[in-house]
């Protein structure tokens, strides 16, 4: 029952596309070194910005770089997206890395075309951008080069420190408001952080990376995502107090949810790390989302109902208004895109 060290997962789910199943015997556990392993695939995509049609997203586009997530985030929703690709959303999520070199050659592609028209693109909506490799490929770097050359506005989330190297680009762009960074922290605890995504920066990093953004001029939020019942749940005041003090200018939250493969994975987590607590945090999940921890209801899915959902939403309410968060909302400009790349004087 010991955990893969690095890893935010210990086992590999069964993808639902598959009609067999295997597992290890005792002589062939994951904690082999080709389990633990990093492979990077190159893959020639065919597009790189996809349209977001959901209500719970506020931005309408999203592109992302890389496939599959090494920082291990236990409760990833976007771990089921890798089955798609023939991988399981477990370890595999974590080690089997798609890599889109061709994206910044896309997305140029893409700003030339004549339906494009200057709209605000998240960078990322599914897997991390500035993932550990990011230091190295530098292939999210190259798509701001792209979006600030043609004066397209982008979002940026991550849960890595990594994003202030760009800092030089993004100060730049939000001059113009055509950049912002939302920073995702679980939670102050950097032991917890280390057991739920081991590759994620340190709390430190994050909260200095916020001061690094802001005294840029670059406008940061704060993405609690998600909030676990029993688990990060009472840290909420001091969240707020710590990203506000940091320079942060909003605060936000999901509930987590357990859709597809995350369910089986996060059960085996909790085995692993928290069996004590185990019954009350699922059953607290379970509540929030109405008894079905997978909740794909647009609307519903990230906040929950209930009870405990909404002593959650009360909680963030008091908290905000206490430390000055969330006055106003961000809204970047869409009005300054350019197609040749070149900025018109008149």
């Amino acid at each position: 029952m010991n955990p893969i060290r690095g890893r935010g997962t210990s086992i590999n789910s069964q993808n639902r596309f598959e009609q067999h199943a295997y597992e290890a015997d005792d002589g062939h556990r994951l904690e082999d070194q080709k389990f633990v392993q990093t492979d990077y695939i190159e893959v020639h995509a065919k597009s790189i910005v996809n349209q977001v049609n959901s209500p719970d997203i506020p931005l309408s586009w999203g592109m992302n770089p890389y496939q599959g997530c090494e920082h291990g985030c236990t409760y990833c929703y976007a771990r089921e997206t890798h089955e798609y690709w023939g991988y399981s959303g477990g370890v595999d999520f974590e080690r089997k890395i798609l890599v889109k070199q061709n994206a910044p050659d896309l997305l140029r592609k893409k700003f030339h075309s004549r339906s494009w028209i200057g709209e605000g693109i998240m960078l990322s909506g599914n897997t991390d951008c500035y993932q550990p490799i990011e230091r190295k490929l530098q292939i999210t770097r190259k798509l701001i080069e792209v979006c600030k050359q043609h004066r397209n506005p982008v979002g940026i989330i991550t849960k890595n420190a990594l994003v202030t190297r760009d800092i030089d680009l993004l100060g730049e762009m939000a001059k113009d408001n055509l950049a912002s960074v939302a920073l995702s922290i679980t939670s102050l605890n950097d032991a917890l952080r280390r057991k739920l995504e081991p590759r994620t920066s340190s709390v430190k990093a994050k909260l200095n990376a916020i001061e690094q953004l802001t005294s840029a001029g670059i406008p940061v939020g704060v993405m609690m995502a998600p909030i676990i019942p029993a688990l990060n749940s009472h840290e909420i005041m001091d969240m707020a107090k710590a990203v506000s003090e940091a320079g942060a200018r909003s605060l936000h939250y999901t509930m987590v949810r357990l859709n597809g493969c995350v369910g089986p994975l996060f059960d085996d987590w909790l085995d692993r790390h928290f069996p004590d607590r185990k019954k009350k945090v699922l059953g607290h999940i379970a509540e929030i989302h109405g008894g079905d921890v997978e909740d794909r209801r647009f609307g519903k899915r990230m906040s929950g109902e209930g009870h405990y959902a909404d002593m959650i939403k009360q909680q963030f309410n008091v908290a905000t208004k206490k430390y000055n968060l969330n006055k106003d909302r961000l809204k970047l400009n869409s009005s300054l895109f350019t197609r040749d790349g070149q900025v018109k004087l008149f």
